[in-house]
């Protein structure tokens, strides 16, 4: 159930692919999790949100209109592997060159990798750690 966050300028990816941009970055973290065939229960609770920023909004010390791109992807404690780290950045990285249509992008993406801490994982009212989304996957694999 990860969360992603893509920061970047308005103009950066083409009208009409946040879409495309959330669906490919969802599957890319569900991949990287181990999960080879996302059932509701996944595809219903990763959400990516897309922030197009006004381009004068995107900074860097170079420029004031900087071209870089930062997706944040948060995880439940212990989501991902150092293999399933390294297959998201390089997925996210080639993901976000592809839809921006610059194949340099990719030296301007930025991806981080946040682990939420052990009971930091909120949903329907519950603070999840480890036990409990243990259970929540048997009863996710039972139903499925």
């Amino acid at each position: 159930m990860p969360m992603i966050d893509v920061y970047a300028a308005a103009d950066l990816f083409p009208v009409g692919t946040d879409r495309q941009l959330g669906e490919e970055l969802t599957m890319a973290v569900l991949r990287a999790e181990g999960v080879s065939t996302p059932g509701p229960f996944h595809t219903n609770n990763t959400a990516a949100y897309i922030h197009r920023m006004d381009p004068a909004a995107v900074q860097t010390a170079a420029t004031a209109l900087a071209r870089t791109v930062r997706v944040q992807v948060v995880t439940p404690p212990a989501a991902l592997s150092r293999e399933g780290q390294k297959q998201l950045v390089k997925e996210a990285t080639e993901i976000v060159a592809r839809i921006s249509g610059d194949p340099t992008q990719a030296g301007r993406t930025w991806v981080l990798l946040t682990e939420a801490a052990e009971g930091g994982w909120g949903l329907s009212g519950t603070a999840f750690g480890l036990e409990e989304f243990a259970a929540l996957a048997a009863k996710a694999r039972a139903a499925g």
